[in-house]
């Protein structure tokens, strides 16, 4: 431990330092030697460093998704080559180089904090073995010494003799059970966290291993937190059960907010925006707005629940815009070119049915054209003019062509059936 320490010294003292002035501040409001005021400075020290470790937390984000990105690759790879693991290796890590990504770079926030975690480590055992160490005096020490979480001191662990335990003020009961409460939950909140990460925020239409991977540290990561959390501190557990919350809750956010495009949390995300956009007309933050803006530059290579946003918001009348902005149709058609784009055309002009005229309407018409109506066809009768008897006298004058006559008094309505020709 000693030689661990030694690597870690020169953070020791920045470590201790911010210790030592959130105590002054808590201090002054529940007592500088309560738990509260110890326990609550550790807090902050985490919560202090995971807000200094955002850039990184966002860049391995970044890395995340290009790797989720390339998994179809890299699965091409691995069935070309998978009697040859050397030209695998070489292949996967040109691959790498020419995305940008490295699988390493999801590691980051763990690697960045352990510097702090093993000097946290190294302050709390000076304060278990009575020693001075960065900041903390012979004052501070004594208070240190004096603070309990819950009855467990502040630098007593699971596998601390009795003897060794009430020295600090405590009992190996206390202890234990205090420290078995956060070794549990600090494994449960690490389970929770990668369980969410492989449930709801990976993409179900592709299999790799490295889902598979990432499925065996789902139940890996817990089994060597409760393994190791026995002969951590008090102190480090409340570290590191603030930090696995602290993860637990800022995943969460990017789950909700940022989805991996082909999960379950993106289709939660899309239906959740298209009942936003739709009730609005339009896209109004700016994340929103990407988010459109990359389903709609992605074309034909959308994936299923990007085709069936789009088509909820073309039922609602919006269309998407290429900058991500969500407009109106105003009756416009929806076209998709060839790659993809959602563009809009004018609307066709709707046929318009001629309005059915009254029989006066239509007799007026007639006169108008000189006897001639305008939309009355001639009536249809069994013979046609041409076969009509030379002979037939009719009884009144015959009307103009195409035309429909009154019918006389002690007669039928309407179109009158002509004699049949005699007989010779």
């Amino acid at each position: 431990m000693d030689t661990i320490a030694s690597l870690f010294s020169f953070i020791t003292t920045p470590v201790s330092w911010v210790i030592v002035q959130f105590h002054s501040v808590y201090g002054q409001i529940f007592g500088p030697d309560t738990g509260w005021a110890w326990g609550l400075s550790i807090v902050s020290l985490v919560i202090l460093i995971r807000i200094c470790l955002i850039p990184l937390f966002v860049k391995q984000i970044k890395a995340t998704r290009a790797m989720q990105t390339l998994q179809p690759e890299m699965k091409k790879i691995q069935e070309r080559y998978k009697n040859d693991k050397q030209r695998q290796s070489e292949e996967m890590m040109k691959l790498y180089k020419d995305a940008g990504t490295n699988p390493l770079s999801s590691c980051l926030p763990i690697l960045a904090q352990s510097p702090f975690f093993f000097a946290l480590y190294h302050v709390l055992n000076g304060i278990a073995t009575g020693k001075t160490i960065g900041v903390i005096d012979d004052q501070l020490l004594a208070s240190a010494r004096q603070a309990h979480i819950f009855g467990a001191p502040l630098a007593a662990k699971f596998t601390d003799s009795a003897d060794k335990v009430a020295a600090l003020g405590a009992t190996i009961t206390d202890v234990r059970v205090v420290t078995a409460i956060m070794i549990v939950l600090m494994s449960g909140s690490q389970f929770y966290t990668q369980r969410q990460l492989m449930t709801k925020n990976v993409d179900t239409t592709v299999k790799t291993p490295f889902m598979q991977q990432q499925k065996m540290l789902m139940y890996v990561f817990p089994v060597m937190f409760a393994v190791f959390g026995i002969n951590f501190p008090v102190g480090v557990l409340v570290y590191w059960l603030t930090t696995n919350v602290w993860t637990m809750g800022q995943q969460m956010y990017v789950i909700r907010n940022n989805p991996t495009p082909g999960s379950k949390a993106q289709a939660a995300y899309l239906e959740r925006l298209q009942k936003h956009v739709t009730s609005h007309g339009k896209t109004r933050r700016r994340s929103e707005k990407a988010i459109v803006k990359a389903i709609v530059s992605k074309g034909r290579d959308r994936n299923e629940f990007e085709r069936k946003f789009i088509n909820s918001l073309t039922k609602a009348g919006l269309v998407a815009q290429p900058d991500g902005v969500v407009t109106k149709g105003d009756g416009a058609t929806v076209v998709e070119t060839e790659d993809g784009i959602t563009t809009t055309a004018p609307a066709a002009p709707k046929r318009q049915q001629p309005k059915r005229q009254s029989k006066s309407q239509r007799q007026s018409a007639v006169t108008a054209a000189g006897g001639k109506p305008a939309d009355e066809s001639e009536p249809k009768t069994s013979l046609s003019k041409s076969d009509e008897p030379q002979d037939a006298k009719p009884s009144a004058a015959k009307p103009a062509a195409g035309t429909r006559s009154k019918a006389q008094s002690g007669q039928r309505k309407g179109p009158q059936r002509p004699k049949s020709p005699s007989k010779k």
